[in-house]
């Protein structure tokens, strides 16, 4: 296997010199190269330019065993795969979750939220349209259940999560095996499926579970005449296998895919050869190398993770401390302003209080004024109702002297009367004019009224303020242990892939099951076991009765 690809080539550009001759230029990982090669006996398109795809032609049994360079191993997880993906190999829903997965820590490493948003896989083509279309899912759904198991995969690399996706493919019961239309000798249509294990026959409408197999170990002989096609058992006693095929063609493929596969069959269960156990020895090497590289930058990456936590940490309370100390300026120039509003405001109200001192000094004085002249006033009062009292007595007295004076002067009156008849009479007597002094009547004053007593209001005033404020041999045992634990893993595994087909089987769309779909199922209903369980069983039977079996179909 480890020559079946020899380096990483990109599809190549050809442009046509000659009739099927071509140029061909080939990118690999250490140089680029270009040469002429022709083509005899292949249909090429006349279209250009023309595509090659370069693909693995024997599929190891045990790809973690056989699959010993690094770059051997990514192009063939590409090939497989690209098979998965176009349904060449068939692959259940849930399987499908887990190795889109191992595909996404191949592509993007280990799983960071801040990095690999939602939306991140929303270009990548990891799901088999058939299971797509084969749940009410949306693509979101589906990115999701792939990221939950795609973050239980941290701290894998990329050789190590495409080697646990090839682990998981090469379980599939189509992987690794080409299958060829044949008619046995009642002409019934058959299939013929060639693998890494041997030879089986399979019902046309089934391509999960083969009705015979035949392993590599209990084949002596292939040979084909024309269009039979004839493989004789290492048990001579037991007839020869026969059957048809469509073409000449085909019956040269299956003849090299017969000789490649049982050589590497027979190879793997012989002493590996020096230069295989060279190469092996050299990949353990650098396996370990790149162990060993992994775990020092996993501890320089755990170092700096730590440093760097601790420099948040530490950027965070400087920028706390910086905070509080912004907070405690600001407090100490609020309780500054405090201080000097509290001063201020404490003058103020020392300068109230002397001013309140002097208004009640001198309110005290006007009290004292105002008392004394309460006192005189009541004197004035005394005095006046004396005066008012004398010229009441006055008045009385001097309504008397005028109601006599007005008598008098009515009796003067009279005898002015008598005096002008006197004079009359008497004109010639002497004229005496006698005059009579009058005295008017006095009207008393009324005494003025003392002045109303002024009244003194004194308002305080109310003041309030608020105040706010690591060695080879380690490595080794490393490894070995690694294995113990796979099969944990697997049993761990296959529990994983249950819940999430259970989780997922109400979202089916039965309608849309494919034939595959459904011998799965039912497989699975039937208590069906892995591939390889199901080849032993069939092998468990004898050479003769299966050789018998086929003829009878």
């Amino acid at each position: 296997m480890a020559g079946a690809i020899a380096s990483r080539m990109s599809f190549s550009s050809l442009k046509r010199k000659q009739p099927k001759t071509f140029t061909v230029r080939i990118v690999t990982m250490d140089a680029e190269m270009e040469f002429n090669c022709e083509v005899l006996d292949h249909d090429v398109s006349k279209e250009e330019p023309v595509t090659f795809h370069f693909l693995a032609k024997f599929y190891p049994e045990n790809a973690e065993e056989e699959l010993v360079q690094e770059i051997t191993q990514h192009l063939f997880f590409l090939q497989v795969k690209k098979q998965i993906l176009d349904e060449n190999i068939y692959c259940p829903p849930e399987a499908s979750v887990l190795l889109a997965s191992y595909a996404v820590q191949a592509k993007y490493g280990d799983y960071d939220p801040s990095v690999h948003k939602r939306g991140f896989l929303a270009q990548e083509e990891l799901l088999p349209k058939r299971v797509i279309n084969l749940y009410q899912m949306t693509p979101e759904m589906w990115e999701e259940r792939i990221t939950a198991w795609y973050a239980e995969h941290r701290g894998r690399a990329r050789d190590e999560a495409e080697m646990e996706y090839l682990k998981i493919a090469q379980d599939l019961e189509m992987y690794g095996v080409n299958y060829f239309a044949i008619r046995n000798k009642k002409g019934t249509e058959l299939l013929l499926g060639v693998d890494a294990l041997g030879l089986h026959i399979y019902d046309p409408e089934n391509r999960l579970t083969p009705k015979i197999s035949f392993p590599w170990n209990e084949i002596r002989n292939i040979s084909y005449s024309d269009k039979e096609f004839t493989i004789k058992p290492l048990d001579k006693k037991i007839d020869v296998f026969k059957f048809n095929s469509s073409k000449l063609r085909v019956n040269k493929l299956i003849l090299q895919l017969c000789i490649g596969n049982h050589d590497l069959f027979m190879r793997r269960r012989k002493a590996d050869s020096l230069e295989v156990q060279q190469m092996k020895a050299q990949a353990r090497e650098e396996k370990a190398r790149k162990q060993m590289e992994r775990q020092r930058l996993a501890r320089e990456k755990q170092m700096r993770e730590e440093a760097e936590r601790t420099r948040d940490e530490l950027e965070r309370r400087l920028l706390q401390m910086k905070e509080e100390a912004t907070m405690a300026n600001e407090a100490l120039m609020r309780s500054e302003e405090t201080a000097d509003l509290l001063a201020e405001k404490a003058q103020i109200t020392e300068e109230e209080a002397k001013l309140l001192a002097q208004k009640a000094a001198e309110a005290e004085q006007e009290m004292q004024r105002i008392k004394a002249t309460a006192i005189r006033t009541e004197e004035e009062k005394r005095l006046m109702e004396q005066k008012v009292l004398e010229a009441e007595v006055l008045a009385l007295k001097m309504a008397e002297e005028s109601e006599r004076r007005a008598k008098e002067a009515d009796q003067l009156k009279q005898d002015l009367q008598e005096a002008r008849e006197a004079e009359r009479r008497a004109k010639q007597k002497l004229l005496e004019i006698a005059t009579k002094p009058t005295y008017p009547p006095m009207n008393p004053i009324p005494a003025p009224l003392p002045p109303d007593i002024p009244s003194f209001n004194l308002i305080g005033d109310s003041l309030s303020f608020d105040f706010k404020d690591t060695d080879m041999k380690r490595l080794s045992m490393e490894i070995e242990k690694e294995k113990v634990e796979y099969m944990e893993k697997s049993k761990h595994l296959q529990e994983q892939l249950n819940e999430l087909k259970t989780e997922i089987e109400a979202l089916k769309l039965k309608e849309r099951e494919t034939a595959l779909d459904i011998l799965h199922n039912e497989n699975s209903d039937r208590g069906g076991s892995s591939k390889h369980n199901t080849i032993k069983k069939l092998t468990l039977q004898s050479a003769k009765s299966r050789v018998a079996f086929f003829e009878e179909l």
